[in-house]
């Protein structure tokens, strides 16, 4: 294994025939996206003739996310736009390994890191346009465990609901159009039973 993706901290760098395959786009792709600065090898930029420009593990993986926003159906020119958006926003040269991505083929939504049970995703083809999201796993953990926090109940006794006792008692009652067991018909309620 690399020692990049171990967090050695060195990164033995990739040529483009290693990225080309690694990502999963062809060397036309990825020279036209390094040469339109949709996203450039950090380690080394081609310099004339004989020279190859050198890919470090986070390019890769910015380009994979490229790759994949391609896949969901997004034009290259708005992942190029989002692309901008989030480098001007988040001033660095590695965006797309900076947050969470959601795209559903017509737009691609960020996601924070903030809150795990309320995010904000960010749309970022609408200007960073903000759409409220909740996970409702999350928030059904929080209130479990709040529940839990409660003081215990004190018993609920004597009043109207409460039986000879001094307990509480529930009565259930069937609704007048479900049939009981051993009853030959079901009554609709509308004056017509069926067999």
């Amino acid at each position: 294994m690399h020692d990049a993706i171990t967090g050695a901290g060195l990164d033995p760098g990739y040529r483009a025939p290693q990225v080309c395959k690694l990502v999963g786009i062809t060397y036309r792709q990825l020279d036209h996206w390094a040469r339109t600065d949709l996203l450039k090898p950090s380690l080394r930029e081609a310099d004339g003739s004989g020279t190859q420009r050198l890919y470090s593990f986070t390019d890769l993986l910015q380009l994979r996310v490229v790759r994949r926003l391609l896949d969901t159906g997004i034009s290259l020119q708005k992942i190029r736009r989002a692309v901008d958006w989030l480098r001007g926003k988040l001033e660095t040269d590695h965006p797309l390994t900076e947050l969470n991505l959601i795209s559903d083929g017509n737009t691609i939504w960020a996601k924070d890191h903030a809150d795990e049970a309320a995010a904000l995703f960010t749309d970022l083809l609408r200007q960073g346009q903000g759409v409220f999201g909740i996970a409702v796993g999350q928030v059904q953990r929080d209130l479990e465990g709040d529940i839990l926090e409660l003081p215990a109940p004190s018993p609920v006794r004597g009043g109207s609901a409460g039986g000879s006792n001094g307990e509480l008692t529930v009565s259930v009652r069937p609704p007048s159009d479900i049939a009981i067991e051993g009853d030959s018909a079901l009554s609709r309620g509308d004056g017509v039973s069926s067999t």
